[in-house]
């Protein structure tokens, strides 16, 4: 079972060098800048959709500040599976990362459900 994932995550990694080296000889540019996925960018994207849940920051879609409290906690307590599921295997940058989003959305969430959040 391992050796066919290995096989499929190769294949792909194959496949996306493929078609950026054919790109890269038709002369071909990006449209937009690309965005390497990496464990910082994981977080980051989690972190903005527990803020949007929490009602801190407009959804972007609606343009409105909605809040989503059962969606937050799912949220956060992702993240927090993460942070135990990834000790002692991340950067010094990565756990600072990681530690500062948790403690600023446990933060917001607690004065959300105690009625003082903002």
């Amino acid at each position: 079972m391992e050796e066919e994932k290995k096989k499929v995550d190769e294949a792909w990694k194959d496949r996306i060098e493929k078609e950026r080296k054919e790109k890269e000889a038709a002369g071909e540019q990006p449209a937009e800048e690309t965005i390497e996925a990496d464990f910082g960018f994981f977080i980051s994207t989690l972190a903005l959709q527990a803020s949007i849940a929490l009602g801190a920051i407009a959804n972007p879609v609606t343009q409105k500040k909605e809040e989503n409290m059962a969606q937050a906690k799912l949220i956060i307590d992702t993240l927090g599976v993460l942070k135990e599921k990834t000790k002692g295997n991340l950067s010094t940058e990565e756990d600072g990362l990681l530690e500062n989003v948790l403690y600023e959305l446990r933060t917001l969430y607690i004065a959300k459900m105690e009625g003082t959040g903002q």
